[in-house]
């Protein structure tokens, strides 16, 4: 199994690849234009700059998957709740990886002050993603139907959530910053 740990700069590289991967082959994401790794960092810097986790799995030296969360819209309000990412290199698929990534991060972002832990699925037919999540404890509590167009159809997003720690039952404490980085 690989090692989970905090991403480092020089993990971007291996991580825009794995998602450029995701983007010009699947519709997990609906961005169609991979992004560089001068995307990818700008992308890191903001979820790192907010105190939350982006986290990456290493195995024989090679980064084989990543998951991370940011506020599930930009408006300081939604700064506990927050949406996660998942995506594994391919060929390293089916082996617990993303698992293991994700309850790491359910874990390190409880402990960032998120209350609630949002997935936001792109495509109804990703049953891996949203079989990843129920069985981590997510609810499914709505799906958009046909609200994206890539690969010349109309695509579904699936919307589940967990809350973590203490959910809505009483209030932050301690809030995190409610001001983005710069």
């Amino acid at each position: 199994m690989p090692v989970i740990r905090a991403s480092q700069d020089t993990d971007l590289a291996q991580i825009a690849a794995i998602y450029s991967h995701h983007v010009r082959n699947g519709t997990g994401t609906f961005e169609i234009d991979p992004p560089s790794v001068q995307d990818m960092t700008a992308r890191r810097a903001e979820v790192l700059g907010r105190g939350l986790p982006w986290l990456v799995a290493e195995q024989d030296g090679a980064v084989v998957g990543f998951a991370y969360c940011n506020w599930f819209k930009p408006r300081p309000a939604y700064r506990f709740s927050a949406e996660d990412s998942v995506y594994i290199a391919p060929g390293a698929e089916h082996r617990g990886i993303g698992r293991a990534l994700m309850v790491r991060l359910c874990d390190e972002s409880e402990r960032a002050g998120v209350r609630k832990l949002i997935a936001v699925i792109g495509d109804s037919g990703n049953l891996g993603s949203i079989g990843l999540h129920r069985s981590l404890g997510f609810e499914q509590v709505g799906i958009l139907d046909g609200v994206g167009w890539k690969f010349d159809r109309w695509l579904d997003v699936v919307l589940m959530q967990r809350v973590l720690g203490d959910g809505a039952s009483a209030a932050p404490v301690p809030a995190p910053s409610a001001t983005a980085p710069a």
